[in-house]
């Protein structure tokens, strides 16, 4: 390996004249890349500014860089750059070395660092470290964050505009020496749903002859594959610049493609690109290291940096400093800060590892602190967006809080809480092609290759596929609800979507797996979402509800006993009691007054008996002569109103409404019966029926059309048809009058359209139907191609035609009434006629000395006696009808005053 050397220095020899101490850098960097030349230049400004304002000691840089870039490095190159390091070290007498962007390097000279015990300063870490690192190289410093957060930003950022595939490129060096960066990209894409698809691995620029022809012969691989996002992992400035040039003149660089630039190496020198070569990654996203460009450090290190570069490379475009220049810098003011704090009387100018490792201050690229080795603080990255001849700054990336729109931190409560933070981009993107909307990140049908899509052939039931075949495919006819579905759905994509519809014939399985194997783009029709497809396909969100039913034949259902059917028993029984509980009290109130209600017992439990029944029909004649007994007769007429009315319309309904009972019920008498089933053609309902239901497979009969269903079930060739609930719901909205269905116990995933997996129209198509169902428009699609039949039309009891019986539930309030009536009434009687006992027996010395039982015997009997009352002659039943308004006047007399219990 040939090395050039070159050295700043401001003063000659170990000790200067006026006694100053030298210290000696050892620098190695490429200065023939953009990266080394700005490493150079800010080191060189770092140490003049540590010297001119130095007391005791200055610094004096010696730099040593290969010809070749160090990317280029092999492993005697390595082994020549051990022997050099250990050269610079002895005869130099370098005191600290810096530089190394390659860990291979790094590593090499910090095994010569650690036993030399000279630190080495690193601007190389890897995605991964190795284990045991600071044992290993105790001595070595990382001046360097990884990529880790790089990575995480960018599987983040795939993840919230769902691209379910990338493209990883990558330009490896001669060593392959850091692969952790794909092992993190991979895993952080597996947590957001993603994967690689392809990954493109690039030589060493200057390893090519032709770098034109060989990415174009690399690049070619990319036009077959399905995902138009390309991540960018690992690049130099040259080899991004030849691709993407290449890249936009293929076409890749196009609408619905997206760029992400995940490394510094070319987003830190966008400033540097001329018009022509950032014109031509228009629309990439890129990822940067954030640095605060406010600070008066920063200002004067840019007017510094600006003028020494010109000076040194006036042939390079002169830009802002990127993060490279600044941690030159900063390494070189690490070792500055360390000297500092060396005391006065060291003897010894070897700088101490424990300086440089406890160095806690803000530099121009961040805060400054180690722990094990290496930068403590993870960086804040900027996503840039690339516009025209430009580019601007869209977001912000913080470490474990995600994107954001401001670094503005708050402190509440004595923490840090960082505010706008959300999910995604809030920024505005200008994608490639200068597209409106979102990219899908994959290669989207074009009228020259449009979106294949298979139909089934033939189904059973063709109101929801229906295809009439021609010679010329173009002339094929297809129709049905889902045809229907699918052009509205088109309708409401906010984008056009070439299509060729393509008719499949053969089963449902062998449809998916067509779409899997990739001979469809997609495949749309009555396609039930299962398990076993989902593992090799994309559905989208169901337009249809799941389940399986089983449909029978029905007969009206008749019955002798349908005059007790309105009310349950319960409802029959309670009734009855109040009834019963109504006459006991009415006769309870009226016999003592009441003539009508006295004689025999069989008398008086006939009358008290004709007198409650009589009611329920209004009928009832029987002469009242109680207040109490009117209210509790009022009462108990409002409840016979009610229940009349009620019953009534109940059992209308019941004589009016066809009822139709199925002749099968049971899934276990089928199978004891040993009786054959009915199921789709097509579907697959057959082994459902056979592994799940237990059926037995010569018991499952195929039935390939909808109107061989009827035929079968008239000539008994099947007892029963298992059909999944769509199915069902046609099928009954033309024979709602011959058959009847059970309840759907068995569910499933419903009907939904088929695409390749990671496809993001099946995401696009998802929300469409959503949105066809929340505006009604797929409710007026159902009901336009499943209208019931003329003979059906009308009849909302097609489906449910069962009128349900009233219960107790519904009455109970209203029996309470009458109930609580009743008792309030016999209580006010109870309580009224023992004070008239009490008052009647007061003179009665004797009374006192009776028991409680006797006196309770007693009362009994009070309250049991007749009462002998002078009333008006009833008429005879021979005498000639009296005129109506006497008979009238006559029902509703009382006693006179004297005469009746007017105080009850």
């Amino acid at each position: 390996m040939i090395l050039s050397s070159g050295f700043f220095i401001l003063y000659s020899g170990t000790e200067a004249a006026d006694g100053y101490k030298l210290i000696n850098i050892g620098a190695i960097v490429d200065v023939n890349s953009r990266i080394g030349k700005e490493q150079k230049v800010a080191m060189e400004i770092a140490a003049a500014n540590f010297n001119n304002t130095a007391q005791n000691y200055k610094l004096s840089l010696h730099f040593q860089y290969p010809e070749k870039d160090p990317l280029q490095v092999g492993s005697t190159d390595l082994y020549e750059l051990r022997l050099w390091a250990e050269a610079m070290i002895k005869e130099k007498e370098v005191k600290v070395i810096v530089g190394m962007e390659t860990w291979g390097a790094a590593t090499m000279v910090a095994d010569i660092g650690s036993r030399a015990q000279v630190p080495v300063l690193s601007f190389a870490e890897p995605a991964i470290a190795p284990p045991l690192t600071s044992t290993r190289w105790p001595f070595l410093v990382r001046m360097a964050n990884s990529s880790a957060e790089q990575i995480t930003c960018t599987a983040a950022l795939v993840g919230s505009y769902n691209w379910r595939k990338v493209i990883i490129i990558y330009e490896d060096d001669a060593n392959n020496a850091d692969t952790g960066n794909l092992a993190l990209l991979s895993e952080a894409l597996q947590i957001t749903n993603s994967e690689i698809e392809y990954r493109l691995v690039l030589p060493p620029i200057s390893y090519l002859t032709d770098p034109k022809q060989f990415l174009q012969e690399k690049l070619v691989k990319l036009l077959r594959t399905e995902s138009r996002v390309f991540i960018i992992l690992q690049s130099s400035l040259a080899m991004g610049i030849h691709l993407f040039r290449e890249a936009k003149e293929m076409g890749l660089v196009g609408p619905d493609s997206v760029w992400v630039i995940a490394s510094d190496t070319i987003t830190s020198f966008i400033d540097s690109f001329n018009a022509s070569e950032i014109s031509s990654m228009e629309g990439a996203l890129g990822i940067k290291t954030h640095f605060s460009q406010d600070s008066s450090s920063y200002k004067i290190f840019e007017d510094q940096f600006r003028s020494s570069f010109r000076s040194e490379y006036p042939e390079d475009e002169v830009s802002e400093p990127g993060i490279y220049a600044l941690r030159a810098y900063d390494s070189i003011a690490v070792v500055a800060e360390s000297i500092d704090g060396m005391t006065s009387d060291t003897s010894s100018s070897k700088i101490s590892l424990g300086y440089i490792l406890s160095s806690n201050f803000t530099g121009l690229s961040g805060q400054i602190s180690f722990r094990g080795g290496k930068l403590l603080n993870s960086p804040i990255l900027r996503i840039i967006n690339m516009v025209g001849k430009k580019y601007k700054e869209i977001d912000f990336w913080l470490p474990k809080f995600g994107f954001s729109k401001t670094l503005k931190i708050e402190d509440e409560k004595n923490s840090s809480k960082v505010g706008d933070i959300r999910t995604g981009l809030l920024g505005a993107v200008i994608w490639p092609g200068d597209l409106m909307r979102d990219p899908k990140g994959r290669a989207m049908p074009t009228d020259a290759k449009p979106l294949i899509i298979g139909v089934p052939a033939k189904t059973t039931f063709e109101k929801f596929v229906k295809v009439i075949s021609s010679d010329s495919p173009q002339k094929t006819i297809y129709d049905g609800y889902c045809i229907e579905l699918f052009y509205k759905v088109l309708q409401v994509l906010k984008y056009d979507l070439p299509y060729e519809l393509s008719v499949h014939n053969g089963t449902y399985d062998d449809l998916v797996y067509h779409v899997y194997n990739k001979d469809y783009d997609a495949a749309i029709g009555d396609i039930t979402i299962l398990v076993n497809r989902t593992r090799f396909v994309e559905f989208t969100q169901p337009y249809t509800d799941s389940g399986l039913s089983m449909v029978v034949p029905a007969k009206a259902e008749q019955s002798a006993w349908i005059f007790i059917k309105p009310f349950t028993w319960g409802m029959w029984i309670v009734t009855g009691a109040i009834l019963i509980y109504t006459m006991s009290v009415v006769w309870f109130l009226e016999h003592r007054w009441n003539p009508e209600f006295n004689g025999p017992w069989n008398i008086q439990i006939s009358t008290a008996l004709w007198f409650t029944f009589s009611s329920l029909f209004f009928a009832h004649r029987e002469r009242i002569y109680s207040n109490l007994t009117r209210l509790v007769v009022v009462v108990w007429l409002f409840v016979v109103l009610i229940l009349n009315s009620s019953y009534t319309a109940s059992l209308s309904s019941m004589l009016t409404v066809q009822r139709l009972k199925p002749n099968v019920t049971d899934i276990g008498w089928l199978k004891a019966s040993n009786l054959n089933v009915g199921f789709n053609g097509e579907s697959f309902v057959r082994k459902y029926l056979e592994n799940v239901l237990g059926f037995k497979p010569e018991n499952i009969l195929k039935v390939d059309s909808e109107y061989k269903y009827i035929t079968d079930f008239e000539s008994n060739r099947i007892a029963a048809a298992f059909l999944e609930l769509p199915y069902e719901r046609a099928f009954l909205s033309q024979h709602c009058k011959e058959y009847t269905a059970t309840v759907p116990t068995y569910r499933f995933g419903g009907f939904g359209f088929v695409f390749q997996k990671g496809s993001p129209l099946a995401a696009d198509f998802s929300e469409a139907i959503l949105k066809l169902s929340e505006n009604g428009e797929l409710r007026s699609l159902e009901e336009k191609w499943f209208a019931p039949s003329p003979v059906c039309s009308g009849s909302a009891e097609v489906n449910n035609n069962k009128t349900e019986c009233l219960s107790l539930q519904d009455f109970w309030g209203l029996f309470l009434i009458s109930g609580t009536t009743s008792t309030i009434c016999a209580l006010v009687f109870l309580v009224r006629n023992y004070t008239s006992r009490q008052d009647a027996s007061e003179g009665n010395i004797t009374s006192s000395g009776r028991s409680i039982w006797s006196k309770m015997i007693g009362f009994a009997k009070y309250i049991y006696a007749r009462r002998e009352r002078k009333f008006p002659a009833r008429a005879s039943a021979l005498d000639q009808n009296p005129d109506v308004d006497e008979r009238c006047s006559s029902k509703m007399e009382s006693g006179s005053p004297s005469d009746t219990p007017d105080n009850l």
